[in-house]
C-alpha cells in the first residue's frame, strides 16, 4: 500500500487556462454577491479550491469531485454568508464548528484576514488537512482544535463573538454543543438549505430563531438559507422581510 500523504507532496495547480476560468467564474461569482475581494484573496481561496481537490482524491472530503462544481456548491455558498455577517460584525474570534473540509471557516479566515478563526473537527484526517490548509494558506490567524466543540473551554484566547457551522447535524445539536462558548452577545449562526422547520421546533428550551436570511448562491439551483439563533427569548422565525 502506497505511503503517499497529500499533505508532504508538492501540490500540482491546475492548468493556466483551468485557473484563469475558475478564476473568472469566481470573480463573477464574487460581483453577483455583493462582495469586493482583493485580487490575493481570490487567488488565495482558488489555492484552497486546489487543495481540496487534491486531497479529497485520497481523505475524502466531499462528495463534489469536480473543481467547478466546487467552487459553486462549497465557495460560493460559503461566501453567500459573509455580507449578511458582516452587517452584524465586525468580529474577532470565530468558531466554525464541524468545519469538515474548512466550510466556511477557511473560506471566511481568507477574507476576514483581521479575525480569529477556530476550526473544530473531529475527524483526525479532516483536522490534518485543515492544518495544512492553514500552513499553505500562510493564515497564521486560524487554529484547529481536533475535539468536538463540547470539549472546548472558554478563556480569552477563545471567546466567540460568532459561532458558525454549515451541514452540522441538528440545530438542536449544535445549540447544545456550543451552549459553554455562547456568550450572550455572541453571534450564532447556521447555515442550511430549506428552512428546517422540525428541527427549529425541536430546539431547547431557551433557544429560539431569531432571523432567517434567504441567499442567493450564484448559480446554485437549490435553497439556502442563514439561521440566526437567539438563547433569550422566542422571535418570528420567517424569512427576513415576510
Amino acid at each position: 500500500m502506497s505511503s503517499h500523504r497529500p499533505g508532504r507532496a508538492r501540490r500540482q495547480a491546475p492548468s493556466v487556462c483551468d485557473r484563469d476560468a475558475l478564476e473568472a467564474e469566481l470573480k463573477a461569482g464574487v460581483a453577483s454577491l455583493g462582495l469586493v475581494l482583493p485580487q490575493p484573496a481570490i487567488g488565495a481561496l482558488l489555492d484552497y479550491l486546489a487543495l481540496l481537490a487534491k486531497w479529497n482524491a485520497v481523505y475524502n472530503l466531499t462528495a463534489v469531485r469536480d473543481p467547478r462544481s466546487m467552487l459553486v456548491q462549497h465557495l460560493l455558498d460559503s461566501l453567500a454568508i459573509v455580507g449578511p455577517l458582516s452587517r452584524k460584525g465586525p468580529f474577532r474570534c470565530v468558531v466554525d464548528v464541524g468545519s469538515g473540509g474548512g466550510l466556511p471557516g477557511i473560506v471566511l479566515a481568507i477574507v476576514w484576514p483581521d479575525t480569529r478563526i477556530h476550526l473544530v473537527e473531529p475527524v483526525g484526517k479532516k483536522a490534518a488537512f485543515l492544518r495544512q490548509c492553514a500552513v499553505e494558506l500562510a493564515l497564521a490567524h486560524v487554529e484547529v482544535h481536533a475535539t468536538h466543540v463540547e470539549s472546548l473551554e472558554p478563556g480569552p484566547s477563545l471567546d466567540p463573538d460568532l459561532i458558525v457551522c454549515r451541514a452540522f447535524a441538528s440545530l438542536a445539536d449544535f445549540a447544545a454543543g456550543i451552549e459553554r462558548l455562547a456568550g450572550p452577545t455572541t453571534i450564532v449562526a447556521a447555515m442550511k438549505g430549506v428552512v428546517p422547520h422540525d428541527e427549529i421546533a425541536a430546539l431547547p428550551e431557551g433557544w429560539s430563531v431569531a432571523e432567517v436570511v434567504p441567499l442567493d448562491v450564484p448559480r446554485l439551483d437549490a435553497e439556502r438559507h442563514l439561521l440566526l439563533l437567539d438563547r433569550r427569548g422566542a422571535t418570528a422565525c420567517g424569512p427576513a422581510g415576510a
